[in-house]
């Protein structure tokens, strides 16, 4: 199991952005992950944080979800997102957080069809907070493939 200073490490070293957003991670589990990143390296012209690092801090905290689950149960599996719907409800002014979940009546169906078939897809949710106050929400649906040995 990754514990929150090896997620982040894997996170800065795989996807180059989350470094440069200066995302941290503030809690990890197989059941939700919470991620963070501060106003200045995701600042836009209006001196809120740019929609498209919301989105990817978002897209970050429930990807890693689903790479946790995969880690715990055994199942080495790539994750590729499919397609997203990202809803914005307030100007994001200082550091923000995402919380990545997935549902649990999900998970079995996605994990036999991805045994069965090699790749499943699952739908993931975000939730997006700004001091404590929910600023957004995004849903997600992934794509996993099993690995195969080389």
């Amino acid at each position: 199991m990754m514990d929150t200073a090896a997620l982040q490490t894997y996170l800065h070293q795989q996807i180059p952005l989350s470094a440069a957003m200066q995302v941290t991670v503030h809690a990890a589990n197989p059941q939700a992950v919470t991620l963070a990143a501060p106003l200045a390296p995701n600042i836009n012209h209006k001196h809120t944080v740019f929609g498209g690092s919301a989105s990817a801090l978002a897209i970050l905290s429930a990807w890693s979800v689903i790479h946790l689950r995969l880690l715990a149960e055994g199942l080495p599996g790539e994750i590729v997102i499919q397609s997203n719907e990202i809803a914005y409800d307030k100007p994001i002014r200082g550091t923000f957080e995402a919380t990545g979940t997935l549902a649990d009546a999900a998970w079995p169906i996605f994990r036999k069809t991805l045994e069965r078939r090699g790749l499943a897809r699952i739908e993931a949710s975000a939730r997006l907070t700004c001091d404590g106050e929910p600023v957004g929400s995004l849903t997600g649906r992934f794509v996993a493939f099993l690995r195969t040995a080389e």
